[in-house]
């Protein structure tokens, strides 16, 4: 029997990382679009649909590169359905105390994707359609984002201004932890509001975990998912102390190796995964760290791909990819191979440090440059990957700007999960299920 080696789609890692990843499933079936008016929720008075539920399950799924099948898109409801309740409290919020997100913003954030992706204008709009989502779902998205910041900004007052007394202070405490171990990590915190909800909440947290592990992008999950601020970073959080980490969380990172990603950790108000990108001592002579320039060729499947029966189109694309591997040779005739999907030949700058899992990094590090990798077999299609450069940079010393954005992040973390408790209190939510 023919077969074909499958490997993970480590290919999504270098797909754009804030659009969708074209082609990744069919259309809603008839039967969604005929339950999509039906109502799950209501928060404040205003409904929540099976269809806006399903449509950001499917936005997640299709950018995390999940299979977008009835069965996945079920088990994502109930979290999603949760993370829309708390969407649906921000926006109220925001516009109750009438903070301006016009349609213009939401057109600049798309287009800096689009200009961040190398895509043309419109396409973002023409991807997620292709893939059975409306635009409109991102948009919203994108609209509570940028007003829960902007509300949160405003709710600082003069907390927001840090003083040159404390950058002093924190300086003078990173001095003073020379020698301590400093972790360089991503979180993703999804909370858990009612404790009835604790196990289902668990077992959505370990999907998640599941996910991240099996290659899904974590900055791309973090920003669908997680409920902390550090969720517009992609769930970034720098360099971070032990003193800075809550206990249950520092004993995990403690014994985490660079490129793993945690278990379920549960803290104050709900589960953390944690991704651990490299450590270091502080005060320790700077590190180089190494950016790459990269080049990819997609190949796609018509069909997804099953390793024990490919079809003959599946072998033509693998037959093609070898021949391509065998005979590229550097990135102009990478770059000048006619596009076959709307992924992106250059995905941009890549930190090869904090690229996982840890084989995709590996293979990037030993890649002779301007030759292109072996084929890389995803369900939905051949990646070539191809190194253009490899820059080696001393990794910034703690600045007083980095200072500032440290407890500038904080203060608003802080604000923030005070606010969306203190809005779930207040909130008449009906379920409807």
């Amino acid at each position: 029997m023919s077969r074909i080696a499958l490997i993970l789609p480590l290919a999504l890692l270098l797909a754009a990382p804030a659009a969708a990843q074209p082609g990744g499933g069919a259309p809603p079936r008839a039967a969604e679009s005929s339950q999509g008016n039906r109502i799950l929720s209501v928060v404040n008075g205003d409904p929540i649909t099976q269809a806006e539920v399903a449509s950001r399950a499917r936005l997640f799924a299709l950018n995390a590169g999940v299979p977008v099948s009835p069965e996945t898109l079920q088990r994502l409801q109930p979290q999603v359905l949760r993370l829309l309740v708390d969407e649906k409290l921000r926006l109220q919020e925001v516009q109750q105390r009438r903070i301006p997100v016009s349609d213009n913003d939401i057109a600049e954030a798309v287009a800096d994707i689009e200009r961040r992706n190398n895509l043309p204008r419109g396409a973002l709009a023409a991807q997620l359609r292709n893939a059975g989502v409306q635009p409109r779902v991102l948009y919203d998205q994108m609209r509570a984002q940028i007003g829960w910041g902007r509300l949160l900004r405003a709710l600082l007052g003069p907390q927001g201004e840090i003083s040159e007394g404390d950058v002093a202070d924190a300086l003078a405490a990173h001095r003073a932890r020379q020698g301590q171990p400093e972790f360089l990590v991503g979180e993703i915190f999804i909370p858990v509001d009612d404790p009835r909800n604790e196990a289902e909440v668990r077992r959505f947290v370990d999907e998640v975990v599941g996910q991240l592990r099996r290659g899904s992008p974590f900055q791309i999950v973090a920003t669908q998912f997680s409920q902390a601020q550090s969720a517009l970073q992609g769930g970034d959080l720098g360099w971070v102390t032990a003193a800075q980490m809550e206990p249950e969380v520092l004993a995990v990172v403690e014994r985490m190796p660079p490129g793993a990603v945690s278990n379920a950790i549960r803290v104050a108000g709900g589960f953390q995964i944690v991704t651990m990108r490299a450590k270091r001592n502080a005060g320790t002579p700077e590190r180089a760290s190494t950016t790459l320039s990269v080049r990819q060729v997609f190949l796609p499947f018509t069909t997804r791909l099953d390793p024990q029966a490919p079809t003959e189109q599946q072998r033509q694309v693998l037959e093609r990819a070898q021949r391509l591997s065998a005979t590229l040779r550097g990135c102009e005739q990478m770059d000048a191979q006619p596009r076959t999907s709307d992924r992106p030949s250059d995905p941009g700058p890549l930190r090869l440090e904090a690229l996982n899992p840890p084989p995709l990094r590996q293979m990037l590090a030993s890649l002779p440059l301007g030759r292109p990798s072996q084929p890389v077999i995803s369900p939905d299609g051949i990646l070539l990957i191809m190194v253009c450069s490899r820059e080696q940079a001393r990794e910034a010393e703690f600045t007083a700007d980095m200072a500032r954005a440290t407890i500038l992040r904080e203060r608003v973390e802080v604000i923030s999960r005070q606010l969306q408790r203190e809005l779930r209190r207040r909130a008449i939510i009906e379920a409807r299920g």
